[in-house]
């Protein structure tokens, strides 16, 4: 399966891939592009995401998108704790094109609170925290809102990550390690 790209220009988003910075948790360039990619059925449920939060005045700003193996090779030898990396052997949804980490922005591009930065790899960053503000959880919850309606599963431990339902369904995406 071939991957779609994604840019500023094709979506009305904002790309921050922080893996291509050294503005993440391992403090390291971490992928040799920033380049976003999704498989098309996630790229799909993208799209009516865009639209949900247009309707909202938001915009997302995308943090991380289809992974290639070598990354998440390169993360599970900086954090290897499998409640928020997974194991390279077993491959990672992100690895397959069908996750997205992501946030939402506001008309002037500020980014809503969310309590927690992106791989902020704590409990506080769990949905269903009650250790974040109330302004916090109801940006969470709006984001959730917008991501499930739009057909996305979250991840439990990060407010930040949705992935398709059914992600062993699809294979594992070897190759763009140019990424």
């Amino acid at each position: 399966m071939s991957l779609i790209e994604i840019t500023e220009l094709t979506h009305n988003i904002v790309l921050d891939m922080r893996y291509a910075t050294p503005n993440n948790f391992t403090a390291e360039v971490i992928y040799a592009s920033p380049r976003c990619f999704l498989h098309q059925d996630a790229l799909f449920r993208l799209e009516v995401a865009i639209e949900l939060a247009a309707a909202q005045g938001l915009r997302f700003k995308i943090l991380d998108a289809y992974r290639p193996q070598a990354a998440q090779e390169k993360l599970w030898s900086i954090c290897p704790d499998s409640n928020y990396i997974a194991p390279p052997q077993s491959g990672s949804h992100h690895t397959r094109g069908i996750a997205v980490d992501l946030t939402l922005i506001d008309e002037k591009g500020n980014e809503l609170d969310m309590g927690t930065p992106f791989d902020s790899f704590e409990v506080a960053s769990h949905h269903g925290t009650i250790m974040i503000s109330k302004q916090a959880a109801h940006n969470r919850y709006l984001l959730l809102g917008i991501m499930m309606s739009a057909g996305w599963d979250l991840y439990l431990n990060e407010w930040w990550h949705y992935q398709l339902f059914k992600p062993r369904e699809y294979p594992l995406i070897l190759g763009h390690e140019a990424l």
